[in-house]
């Protein structure tokens, strides 16, 4: 087993199925958040903040979330090192774009950006909302909670903070069209009669996460103006 895991094989199945924990998460971290843009009075999104932070289960997956992404951070350091290291000589020179996506290509940075937004995001509210004692609170049905409504909105009204979460969005799009379909061949449920499945259902996901990662700023820039 330990053989299998220090292998290369054995690296890009545990980077596959963190990369699967974190889509997941970024998934339901997504429909949290839409949540500010049906309700202005912000109370179901404090509620629905104010459960995700309390809530015994979610406590016991943060450590994990955190875990995860951490060993999904150093397997594709690895990785990326392994391969740099495997290249013959002259292969930058080769002219790649035929035979693989750009994406593909410059998955490890597209990860350091989503890395430096998603430490610039932590940093600003759950680090916050967590540690610092944040003082706004909302008085409501599950007693008093903090008012993450108040500092998200607060915080988008920014115009280039609104802009980093955009260029950060982006960066996380790109980084999940490789990175969908490339979990699934990684662990063996991919084929050529799936792959073109694969491969729009991974679309499908990114315009999703990737684009309300995106609106979620902007709508709240745009009704800060109104």
């Amino acid at each position: 087993m330990s053989n299998f895991l220090n292998s290369s094989i054995g690296k890009k199945f545990l980077m596959s199925l963190t990369g699967f924990f974190l889509i997941t998460f970024l998934l339901v971290h997504l429909l949290v958040n839409s949540l500010i843009l049906f309700d202005q009075s912000g109370h179901l999104f404090n509620q629905a903040a104010h459960f995700m932070g309390t809530n015994p289960i979610i406590k016991v997956v943060e450590p994990v979330l955190a875990i995860g992404f951490i060993l999904h951070i150093i397997y594709a350091v690895i990785l990326t090192r392994q391969n740099q290291r495997a290249r013959p000589i002259g292969y930058k020179q080769q002219k790649l774009s035929g035979s693989s996506s750009w994406a593909s290509r410059n998955m490890f940075v597209l990860g350091i950006l989503v890395f430096v937004f998603l430490a610039i995001h932590i940093s600003n509210f759950f680090w916050k909302m967590k540690f610092t004692g944040h003082e706004l609170l909302e008085e409501g049905a599950m007693g008093n909670m903090e008012n993450a409504y108040l500092l998200v909105t607060t915080f988008f009204q920014q115009w280039y903070i609104v802009i980093l979460y955009i260029i950060g969005a982006i960066a996380l799009g790109f980084h999940l069209t490789h990175a969908f379909w490339s979990a699934f061949q990684t662990l063996g449920l991919s084929n050529s009669k799936w792959r073109k499945r694969l491969d729009t259902i991974g679309l499908i996901y990114t315009l999703v996460v990737a684009g309300g990662f995106a609106i979620i700023p902007i709508w709240v820039f745009i009704a800060s103006l109104i």
